[in-house]
């Protein structure tokens, strides 16, 4: 039977039928919605508390955290920055992205790999939202290994790709909508750059993922789950065999308008110097290989950057 609609599965199912499951929703949406994905929700809760209370500092003390020529890597980007690929007007948005700290001397440090940047409020920020990325990192590793099993490679086979993968935990704030947004959405319709996302659920409606039927589908995670999806990275990587799905967050209507929406995406990426190879298995007579020339994962990224206008 098709999958009609995204369905929720849990992580502690058994592994085999998971890597199907799992498979089959992403095959079909480019989405999936997991439970039990082993985040804590005592450190869930203080992250959004955390998110709400930093967003909600003046505009001046943000903009304290805003490197500017780092293309957003790490610390605050302030409202109306990023634009969807393609997009007349930039989304309705903020954002603080947490990235992996490498140690001196690491042979990935690079411009974009920076260090962190952690603002002096509020408390326990740093803590908190460090702990969160490895709990993201681990979560995702999980997922990828069955996404791995399901297209005939070993468990582990994504493991040294990710290895000090370029991953980055991104904190969203997406202001009440006021009436001169001049025909801008909160996030227009894109597809994401890395190998896959995990999003931890909006108090808000919004989030849409755009079906192959050409409709769009509200994506509504209950309590707790998260939403994961495939990025262009893997997209690339499988031959289009799984795709990276377009999907936007549109505004509210009526007094929700007034409402502000917060999310936590966490950005999955390979290693920087990782190199696309088509996976064999994902090349057919029917399928033959779209992506003959090898580039790294960061030639890809910054490609991307620059489209979006965060370079």
């Amino acid at each position: 039977m098709p999958l009609k609609s995204l369905p929720i599965l849990s992580l502690e199912d058994d592994p085999a039928a998971l890597s199907q499951s799992l498979g089959d929703s992403f095959r079909t949406f480019g989405f999936a919605m997991v439970k039990d994905h082993g985040l804590d929700p005592a450190l869930v809760a203080r992250g959004w508390e955390l998110t709400r209370t930093f967003f909600a500092l003046p505009d001046a003390e943000k903009r304290r955290w805003h490197v500017p020529g780092q293309g957003g890597a790490r610390g605050y980007t302030p409202f109306g920055r990023e634009i969807a690929k393609g997009a007349p007007v930039a989304d309705l948005k903020e954002f603080w992205h947490v990235g992996r700290d490498l140690p001196p001397g690491h042979p990935l440090l690079s411009p974009s790999m920076p260090p962190n940047v952690w603002p002096d409020e509020p408390d326990g920020f740093r803590e908190t939202f460090t702990a969160l990325f490895a709990a993201f990192e681990d979560a995702g590793a999980r997922i990828l290994a069955r996404i791995a099993v399901w297209l005939g490679l070993d468990a582990q086979w994504f493991d040294p790709a990710i290895a000090d993968g370029n991953s980055v935990l991104r904190l969203l704030h997406y202001p009440p909508v006021t009436g001169d947004a001049a025909g801008a959405i909160r996030a227009g319709a894109h597809e994401d750059i890395n190998l896959i996302t995990l999003l931890l659920g909006a108090e808000e409606a919004g989030l849409e993922l755009l079906t192959r039927e050409g409709e769009w589908l509200e994506v509504s995670p209950p309590p707790g789950a998260l939403v994961v999806n495939i990025g262009d990275m893997l997209q690339r990587l499988t031959n289009h065999v799984l795709p990276s799905t377009t999907h936007r967050v549109r505004n509210p209507a009526g007094a929700r308008a007034h409402a502000s929406r917060y999310s936590m995406p966490f950005f999955l990426h390979l290693r920087s110097d990782f190199r696309f190879a088509t996976l064999p298995g994902c090349i057919t007579p029917e399928n033959p290989d779209r992506y003959p020339k090898s580039i790294t994962a960061d030639d890809y990224l910054q490609e991307r950057l620059r489209e979006i206008g965060l370079k």
